[in-house]
């Protein structure tokens, strides 16, 4: 994982995530010490729009993470006027 991917965290990353989250990865946290296969990163949490609502530290299985595509947004259409 680097800097900027979007993944979507399940129970396949931790079984903390019965409901799955989508995190852009700030990044990795390689001073933490963890069991093999594990890792410890720090990201963005984000909603269905893709903006970010809460910055976390997650312990995730480094097997379990999934790669995921941000939201497409529209853009709006300027309002004519009179």
């Amino acid at each position: 994982m680097a800097a900027g991917d979007v993944v979507c965290l399940t129970t396949a990353a931790s079984v903390q995530f019965l409901r799955p989250i989508v995190v852009r990865v700030i990044r990795e946290l390689p001073e933490r010490h963890t069991y093999h296969g594990w890792v410890w990163i720090e990201g963005y949490q984000l909603n269905a729009a893709g903006d970010a609502v809460a910055r976390r530290e997650l312990f995730v299985m480094r097997a379990g993470v999934r790669m995921q595509a941000l939201p497409v947004r529209r853009r709006r259409r300027p309002v004519p006027v009179g």
